[in-house]
């Protein structure tokens, strides 16, 4: 899962830095785009945070990118099951693919992401108080 961390903090860092055709984007800029803590973003880079799906979704949908850029590509896998999926997406009209598209982009990033919990706000360590 660290490598996908790593993977998933430097596509945010690269998407911010090269925003706006490589003007960039403050992370201060970014995090009230998105509605988070101004720090949240340096977190999320320096990998201090684990941003959650509905982060990357944010995410995806402000730099106009898949969510699936966020996550290190596998290779592609050929079945029957992915064959019929393809006749029927092909068969779809424009929207509904696009839809398609989305929710089985959002389905693989939850099953990457699953089961892992994200960090705990306050002192490694310490006790809250």
């Amino acid at each position: 899962m660290a490598k996908v961390l790593d993977y998933v903090a430097e596509q945010i860092r690269e998407l911010r830095i090269n925003y706006n055709s490589g003007e960039g984007l403050s992370q201060e800029a970014l995090a009230e785009h998105l509605k988070v803590a101004a720090n949240t973003i340096s977190r999320w880079e320096t990998r201090v945070y684990r941003p959650s799906l509905d982060d990357l979704e944010k995410l995806a949908r402000f730099f106009g990118v898949s969510i699936m850029s966020f996550f290190p590509s596998e290779q592609n896998v050929d079945s029957d099951d992915m064959a019929a999926l393809l006749r029927t997406a092909r068969q779809l009209h424009p929207s509904d693919l696009e839809e398609l598209i989305k929710y089985a982009e959002f389905r693989r990033a939850r099953r990457i992401y699953k089961g892992k919990s994200r960090p705990r706000t306050g002192r490694k360590g310490g006790k809250n108080k």
